[in-house]
C-alpha cells in the first residue's frame, strides 16, 4: 500500500510506502539534487523491476522544498541545501544545511511521536541526499540505527569532520556505495569521504561498483536491501 502524505511542515512533502505488515522501524530516503520524493522512489523501483516494500519497515520520500541554487545561477530547484559550486574543496553553506536538519528532524520525531524508536530509524540518500544524511546523523542524530549513502560526498572541511573531532560516544554505522565510473562524484571522492569518517570513529563498509556511473544498480541496491534488514530486523512478537 503506498500513499502520497501531506508533511505537517509545509515545506516537505513526502511520498510513503507503507510496511506490508506491522509497523516497527523506519528508512527516510533522501533523494538527489533536482528530484523528488516520488521521482526517486519510481527509480528504485524501475531498478530493482519491483517496489521496494517491507514487511515492518515505512519507507518515507520525502521532496525538499523548491530553493534558489547558485550551481544553476540562482534558478529555483529541489534540493536539500545550496551549495557555491560542484567541488569538494569549498566551504560548505552551513545556513541552509542547518535549516534543513531542523526540518528532517521534525520529520524524525514524528516517526518517534508515533511510537518508532531512534534506534529503529535509518536515514540516507543518493548523491546530496546521502550528503544531507550524513550531516543528519553525524551532528544531530548520534542514537539512529545507521545512515546509508550511494553515490555521495563530504567536502574536505565538512562540518561532519569537525563534529565528529570532538565526539566521544557511539555513532551510527555508515553503509555506503559508488561506481567506479562515476562522472559526477568522482569514486575517489566517495573513498576519501568513506576514510576520513572511518578515521574519526565511524564504523563504515564501503561497495564499489565496477562500471557504474552516477546512478543505481539492481546489485547495489540489493545490498542496501539487505543492510537494512540487518540493522532493522523484525522484531519478536512477545506473547500476551
Amino acid at each position: 500500500m503506498m500513499a502520497a502524505v501531506a508533511g505537517t511542515s509545509a515545506v516537505l512533502r513526502r511520498y510513503v510506502v507503507a510496511p506490508a505488515g506491522q509497523h516497527s522501524a523506519s528508512l527516510i530516503m533522501l533523494h538527489g539534487s533536482g528530484d523528488s520524493g516520488q521521482r526517486f522512489r519510481g527509480w528504485i523501483n524501475q531498478v530493482l523491476n519491483h517496489d521496494l516494500v517491507f514487511q515492518h519497515i515505512k519507507i518515507i520520500y520525502p521532496t525538499a522544498p523548491s530553493r534558489p541554487y547558485t550551481p544553476m545561477n540562482g534558478g529555483l530547484s529541489n534540493v536539500w541545501f545550496d551549495r557555491y559550486k560542484i567541488s569538494n574543496d569549498c566551504p560548505e553553506h552551513l545556513e541552509s544545511i542547518d535549516s534543513m536538519c531542523q526540518v528532517l528532524t521534525d520529520l524524525i520525531d514524528e516517526e518517534v511521536k508515533n511510537g518508532i524508536k531512534k534506534n529503529r530509524i535509518l536515514v540516507g540518500g543518493f548523491s546530496m541526499g546521502g550528503c544531507m544524511a550524513l550531516h543528519l546523523a553525524f551532528r544531530k542524530h548520534h542514537d539512529l540505527a545507521g545512515v546509508f549513502v550511494l553515490s555521495s560526498f563530504l567536502n574536505k572541511t565538512s562540518a561532519v569532520y569537525q563534529a565528529l573531532q570532538k565526539n566521544e560516544g557511539t555513532l551510527p554505522e555508515l553503509f555506503q556505495c559508488h561506481g567506479t565510473t562515476d562522472e559526477l562524484v568522482l569514486h575517489s571522492w566517495g573513498e576519501e569521504t568513506n576514510s576520513i569518517l572511518k578515521s574519526l570513529g565511524v564504523s563504515t563498509t564501503f561497495h564499489s561498483f565496477p562500471n557504474l556511473y552516477h546512478e543505481l544498480s539492481r546489485s547495489e541496491l540489493e545490498k542496501l536491501k539487505s543492510w537494512v534488514l540487518e540493522k532493522l530486523p523484525k522484531e519478536i512478537e512477545k506473547p500476551n
